[in-house]
């Protein structure tokens, strides 16, 4: 138990110390916990092979992951995604198999082994790709989708892959007595109920294995979620959701398969249970800390004896592993249409190996498919490519900006066209206003950066003019001279702010309406100039707080009422808060905007409770839109 501790210990102090500090300099967590686990690791030792327990205890951080991954997918949406599923993954994964093989036969290895090394190395690291792309708010991107929907089908494929592999035994290791039934990182594993089965056997017993998570997951958790709930102890939940983790991933260990695949199999299942959330709010607290010690884990276990032993060849090898897999990934984003930084991403994103590569390099060792020497090299490989992954990641952020910035170097469209509104920005936001003028019968000249979306927005029949529209020549070709109204919808909140300065300042009786992200911005855009100002969520927000008076009870009148009443006030609030708003100071410093802001909230709360017959007054038939200076 001390051991267990002192090796905690040293694995959290290192992630405290090392994670902020790469965030800080723009590396991003991940290669924060790689950096931490060499250094903590092979550089000064605090940690060598007595980890073992440390290790088994982080692992659970990708099982973890993979059944909160589950968990956010359905039958359904797998089977809508089905073309990049079998297209864009399974190509990935065949080519990548077939030309690694390839290779690998050339070096002289046997047939057997080139196949089994191909399978290792066209998996990707599940675990970075996916942790990195949610911190910089990539998942949802087109090439996000895209890199998730190949990790997707690896994730999937795993599972044939372990099925199969017995069937591709080398005949002199199986007889040999070998017994390297080691784990991922190189220790031991425990007893598998495979183990002397011949490899038809294995087969046979994996896919039961897989058939049994997913019969108790469809048929059994209910009754178990409801026999729980009954007690009405919120600490049982986390203990069920646990109990479901953990007892899935033992019965995947005996069976010798990954306990990974196994718990993403049951969040599938359970993807359309009543019980998804509450299991996904239990589990993410696990899962975070747990998946930043695998990853300080991946990196204590790289054994910088063997590198250095024979350096340039393992060194020469992770490379060209990398670069055979950039090939690929290239021509499958090319023929599958991603363009700009979508291709960079979904290219150096998945260009590693991944964890998986350690459960199949352990499996294929305990089935006498690899030798422990190569083994010891691929184990290598993985780890190696696995801590090059976030400075492609970087890379890729790099390849953006610099397509970004040859974007805006392309030459604005020629304006040759006038209205007496322009609405800079057709995001969105922009969107709704330009459909409303047009269908009012308003003439509106787009401007828009993003040539994308002027492309799309022409084939739906509304035209927009491509240029940056904080640049002053644009907005003079625009028509600025003789509109009546600015629109600005950008998303960017400086650049938003830097266009309503210039507008003031060449055109004071312009009206303009700005977009605000927050309060803050508000108050600099009220600064800037603008005449009316709608904070993007706001009205939304009030329409979903009407709409939850209504479920508690409340008349919709009376609900109405209190919008308004809310409107109101918050509008007044806003005047009186921006006069003490300073911009060089911090909101949480200013004491006097805070000391004002807390007595304009307890008049809120008075005003809300009072009889809305008499707070109408002369305001009473005022919408939450109409007003001046603020609109929300």
């Amino acid at each position: 138990m001390e051991g267990f501790l002192h090796q905690a210990t040293i694995f959290l102090a290192a992630a405290v110390i090392a994670v902020p500090l790469a965030k800080r300099f723009g590396l991003g967590s991940v290669l924060g916990y790689l950096i931490a686990g060499v250094i903590i690791g092979p550089v000064i030792g605090l940690v060598g092979s007595e980890m073992t327990d440390i290790r088994h205890f982080a692992e659970f951080g990708v099982v973890l992951m993979l059944f909160i991954v589950g968990l956010e997918m359905d039958p359904m949406s797998l089977w809508n995604m089905r073309h990049r599923l079998i297209g864009l993954g399974g190509l990935q994964i065949g080519v990548t198999t077939g030309l690694v093989a390839w290779g690998a036969s050339l070096l002289g290895l046997p047939w057997q082994t080139a196949v089994a090394t191909g399978l290792v190395f066209a998996l990707s690291s599940t675990a970075i790709v996916i942790q990195t792309l949610t911190e910089k708010g990539l998942m949802h991107t087109v090439g996000g989708r895209s890199t998730f929907s190949v990790l997707l089908t690896q994730d999937i494929a795993v599972i044939p892959m372990l099925a199969l592999a017995p069937l591709l035994a080398l005949p002199e290791l199986a007889g040999g007595g070998y017994h390297g039934a080691e784990d991922a990182h190189g220790h031991g594993s425990q007893m598998s109920l495979v183990e002397g089965l011949p490899g038809w056997g294995v087969t046979l017993v994996t896919l039961g294995a897989v058939g049994a998570v997913i019969a108790a997951g469809h048929f059994l958790t209910r009754p178990l979620f409801h026999f729980v709930a009954a007690a009405r102890l919120r600490e049982m939940f986390t203990a069920v959701a646990l109990l479901i983790v953990l007892g899935i991933a033992f019965l995947m260990t005996l069976v010798g398969l990954s306990p990974a695949l196994g718990t993403f199999l049951a969040g599938v299942v359970l993807a359309n249970s009543e019980f998804r959330h509450e299991l996904e709010s239990d589990i993410e607290p696990f899962k975070g800390l747990l998946l930043g010690l695998f990853f300080i884990s991946v990196g204590a276990s790289i054994d910088f004896a063997v590198l250095f032993g024979d350096v340039f060849t393992i060194v020469g090898l992770t490379l060209g592993m990398m670069a055979l897999k950039l090939a690929v990934l290239l021509v499958l984003a090319v023929l599958f249409k991603l363009r700009g930084k979508d291709r960079w991403l979904f290219t150096l994103g998945l260009a590693q190996a991944g964890e998986f590569g350690f459960v199949l390099i352990s499996f294929m060792s305990q089935q006498a498919v690899l030798p422990d020497a190569l083994s010891q090299r691929l184990l290598l490989i993985v780890a190696l490519s696995m801590l090059l992954t976030p400075l492609l990641f970087i890379l890729s952020d790099q390849l953006g900006r610099i397509l970004r910035e040859d974007r805006a170097e392309r030459p604005p469209d020629e304006i040759d066209e006038h209205g007496p509104i322009i609405i800079a920005g057709i995001g969105r936001f922009g969107q709704v206003v330009n459909r409303m003028v047009s269908a009012s019968g308003f003439k509106a000249t787009v401007l828009d950066h993003d040539i994308h979306t002027i492309e799309l927005m022409r084939r739906f029949g509304f035209k927009g003019f491509f240029g940056d529209p904080t640049r002053p020549e644009l907005l003079h070709a625009a028509g600025l001279e003789n509109a009546k109204v600015l629109v600005v919808a950008l998303d960017d909140p400086k650049a938003a702010l830097r266009l309503v300065e210039y507008a003031r300042r060449e055109r004071p009786d312009l009206h303009i309406v700005a977009r605000a992200k927050d309060r803050v911005h508000t108050y600099q855009l009220y600064r800037a100039g603008a005449n009316d100002i709608v904070r993007e969520m706001f009205d939304s927000s009030l329409r979903a707080g009407r709409y939850v008076l209504q479920g508690m009870g409340v008349q919709e009148e009376e609900a109405h009422q209190r919008l308004r009443a809310f409107f109101r006030m918050d509008r007044h609030i806003l005047r009186e808060l921006a006069q003490l708003w300073k911009p060089d100071v911090p909101i949480s410093e200013n004491e006097a905007y805070l000391e004002r802001a807390r007595e304009l909230n307890r008049e809120l709360e008075t005003e809300l409770m009072s009889d809305f017959q008499d707070t109408e007054g002369a305001e009473g038939d005022e919408s939450p839109d109409e007003g001046s200076a603020y609109r929300g």
